[in-house]
């Protein structure tokens, strides 16, 4: 049909709407880069003008990276961590290992904890089958609490063969509302009891598992020092995490909402990968835990605001103390990175987009900026606390040493890059790695700026 026939049958609006997305599309970008902002959120875009003959005028309001007053980053004051190892620390670590290398067997005995049992199971609420509550072939840890309630602890006792009937109560707040707070009855059918057999700790089991190993002495003696090691690495995070968050909590800054929300999905898109690992989807974890979208993500808030703090403030010091990023510093990371993944280094420089390289750079700025701090930390020693006695010996007799405190903070907030081809063609609209990179048309919920830009569009005649 002729175009002039479309218009006058439905109005010359009716191609607006595509037009519309094309131009934003080809325009904000240009608007973004004409700004010279550091954008943070998706924009929220709003036609201002779009007719046939004149020109097609939108603005968008978007959130901008803000500005960081930092409290005395200098000499701050850390506590001091104590690192020893126990017997039973080494005994632990070695039966770990002992699992690992465990065999697993199907065993004719009862249920015991700790066992898989390979189920067939059914859902019913007042007599009827409801959806998402059949399973076959199902592998379940006993004590693992995959599933709700009691469900697997009903199953203790139990042989292969038998067939257990299963009452749970769904939690008030079960994703699912129309089961959340219900009872069920699972029938459940036990098919195969499984455990793991252990290897016996001798010579030729850590001749197998450790070839710089000869004795089970000389194994015990690696196991202690890489656990010191690792928790000597833990002590100085701690202090790192320590020293960041007193900074933080001296610094002011107005963080965009649509900064924390960035920091949430990023959270919840890397908490889905790792149970990925385990066969779970994020769906799925959801139900067998009874827990929601919205009590998940108010669950991460807190955690996001962290990282955010942290980062912007890491980034602040680093621009303050004017930090260099050479190109060795650039080199070294992407060899950690290739020795990480398993891949050559001229590999993982090929697969890496710009844009991650950018990420890469922030990220050695920051671990430069975290040195820079404990450089010129203080240590101090762990609070002590005083136990009352009955007795009237002075207060200092009764002290105690006490742990310091771990904290949750991050050397630095950026996630690992995950290694992946580069798109040559990848577009500023649609390049989303970090909260600062630039951002699609989609809306955005904080306000902070306006960029507007014109853009002549010329009818076809």
């Amino acid at each position: 049909m002729p175009r002039y026939l479309v218009e006058k049958t439905y109005g010359v609006e009716v191609f607006y709407e595509d037009a519309a997305n094309i131009l934003l599309q080809q325009e904000y970008p240009t608007a973004y880069d004409e700004s010279g902002l550091e954008i943070v959120s998706q924009p929220e875009v709003d036609v201002v003008q779009i007719e046939k003959g004149k020109d097609f005028i939108f603005t968008a309001v978007v959130a901008v990276k803000p500005d960081v007053e930092l409290g005395e980053y200098k000499g701050v004051n850390v506590t001091k961590v104590d690192v020893d190892v126990t017997d039973e620390e080494v005994d632990e670590e070695i039966n770990k290992e002992l699992e690992k290398n465990g065999r697993t067997v199907t065993v004719d005995r009862a249920i015991e904890n700790g066992d898989v049992a390979k189920i067939d199971f059914e859902g019913y609420m007042n007599g009827e089958k409801f959806e998402g509550g059949t399973g076959e072939d199902f592998d379940l840890e006993i004590g693992s609490h995959s599933f709700v309630d009691t469900f697997e602890e009903q199953l203790i006792g139990s042989k292969a063969g038998d067939e257990v009937e299963v009452n749970v109560t769904f939690p008030k707040e079960y994703q699912a509302k129309d089961l959340a707070g219900k009872e069920a009855l699972f029938k459940v059918k036990i098919k195969e009891v499984k455990t793991t057999e252990l290897p016996k700790l001798d010579d030729e089991f850590v001749q197998d598992v450790d070839e710089e190993c000869e004795t089970v002495a000389d194994y015990k003696k690696k196991v202690k020092q890489n656990i010191l090691d690792k928790k000597t690495a833990e002590a100085t995070r701690a202090k790192e995490d320590e020293a960041v968050a007193l900074i933080v909590e001296e610094s002011k800054m107005d963080i965009p909402d649509a900064m924390i929300d960035n920091q949430v999905q990023q959270m919840m898109q890397e908490f889905a990968q790792s149970i990925a690992q385990q066969g779970l989807s994020l769906d799925q974890y959801m139900q067998f835990t009874g827990m929601t979208k919205d009590r998940f993500i108010e669950q991460m808030k807190p955690e996001a605001l962290k990282r955010v703090q942290t980062s912007l403030v890491l980034e602040k010091i680093a621009a303050v103390e004017k930090f260099e990023v050479t190109k060795e510093d650039i080199e070294k990371k992407l060899e950690e990175m290739a020795k990480m993944y398993g891949m050559k280094l001229e590999e993982i420089k090929d697969i890496i987009p710009e844009t991650e390289k950018e990420n890469i750079k922030k990220d050695v700025a920051i671990g430069k900026a975290v040195d820079f701090i404990m450089e010129h930390a203080k240590e101090k020693a762990a609070k002590k606390s005083t136990a009352k006695k009955s007795s009237a010996k002075k207060d200092d007799d009764a002290e105690k040493k006490t742990t310091a405190k771990k904290s949750t903070a991050k050397k630095t907030t950026t996630k690992k890059t995950t290694a992946k081809k580069a798109d040559d063609a990848e577009k500023k609209t649609t390049a989303k790695k970090s909260t600062t990179k630039k951002t699609t048309t989609k809306k955005a919920t904080a306000k902070k700026t306006t960029t507007k830009k014109t853009t002549t569009k010329k009818e076809d005649k």
